[in-house]
């Protein structure tokens, strides 16, 4: 299938599309993504605040309007492209709709999932019809394949092809970019009153008023922070501080931040002794299973930057070597040559 058009139903989200793309471009595909949840224009952005998330917040369901409109653009989509295989990311708007028209044209299909099922609309029965399925959930791969699914464990990645301006001064600070949850804020604030220089990126940090009002005038913690990144700013941010910390909510998969964090040249604090099996704790990133064992981590950072600097090369080795998003792409063409 190497040279074949491969079409990408993707969502959405810090411009991964282009992350995928790039990696299956690598490998010799022709790529087209279309992003079935785009919101492209200031007034489209209006529209879906005013139609579904205003409703939705006064307890209106608009679920069913918003998967009809999406669904309907995806199958234009494959109309229009006329793919020779098309890999679908976590798809859980999408109607069945879409499955049929693919089972109908005979295309090699395959799904990604970045979400553990139960945080998404998926139930298993829908995702038995699908003949290739893929998560970055360990637990969930095992329990699909139990249920006699065709399912494979496939993490997310780096995208080492992404640029990157070139790396300056170090600042000197402890990062955390991504959304504002109970269990971050406590991270970051228990280092900063430590004496531990932070910085918190993203619309729920960021005291700016027009993130205020994206996020419906919600309170903010006493934090430096900084606003949402662009990916490629975000990964400069990472490699330029001290460490970047990576903590994560009620999962089992591991996040993109994970691999980027590593990828980029960062030293990585993450909240999770389970990583092992795909870095070394201690040697290519640190673990810290609590807010004290952060500060711990980072003191020595702060105390010890020549230990700090071979995290940092070791990690990064680590992630060029097994975890870039092409390494994830070879996994996935499995399902259109088999």
């Amino acid at each position: 299938m190497r040279g074949a058009r491969l079409l990408i139903l993707s969502p959405a989200f810090h411009d991964y599309d282009r992350a995928f793309s790039a990696a299956f471009e690598q490998l010799g595909y022709q790529v087209m993504v279309h992003l079935y949840d785009h919101n492209a224009t200031v007034a489209a952005k209006a529209r879906t605040k005013l139609l579904h998330e205003l409703p939705e917040r006064l307890g209106r369901d608009t679920t069913e309007q918003r998967t009809r409109a999406i669904t309907d653009s995806a199958i234009r989509a494959i109309r229009s492209v006329k793919p020779q295989a098309v890999l679908v990311i976590k798809g859980d708007v999408l109607a069945d709709d879409v499955w049929s028209e693919l089972d109908a044209m005979g295309i090699p299909r395959a799904l990604w999932l970045y979400d553990e099922l139960r945080r998404t609309r998926w139930d298993r029965s829908a995702l038995a019809g699908i003949p290739f399925v893929a998560s970055y959930s360990a637990h969930d791969t095992d329990e699909l394949r139990e249920a006699g699914m065709n399912a494979h464990h496939v993490p997310l990645g780096f995208d080492h092809l992404m640029q990157v301006r070139p790396a300056g001064t170090r600042t000197g600070e402890f990062t955390f970019i991504g959304a504002r949850y109970p269990n971050r804020e406590t991270v970051m604030t228990r280092l900063a009153d430590a004496g531990i220089p932070v910085r918190v990126y993203g619309r729920d940090w960021s005291k700016d008023p027009r993130d205020v009002l994206r996020t419906w005038g919600s309170s903010r913690p006493a934090l430096p922070w900084g606003r949402d990144l662009r990916r490629a700013d975000a990964y400069q941010v990472m490699r330029d501080g001290a460490a970047t910390l990576n903590i994560h909510g009620d999962q089992d998969g591991f996040t993109m931040r994970t691999f980027e964090a590593c990828g980029v040249g960062a030293v990585q604090i993450i909240d999770r002794a389970d990583v092992e099996g795909l870095y070394e704790p201690g040697r290519e990133l640190l673990v810290a299973s609590s807010a004290d064992e952060a500060v711990d981590q980072a003191q020595r950072i702060v105390t010890d930057p020549s230990w700090a600097r071979t995290i940092r090369e070791a990690g990064e080795r680590r992630t060029l070597a097994e975890h870039t998003l092409v390494h994830r792409a070879e996994q996935l063409a499995a399902a259109f040559t088999c």
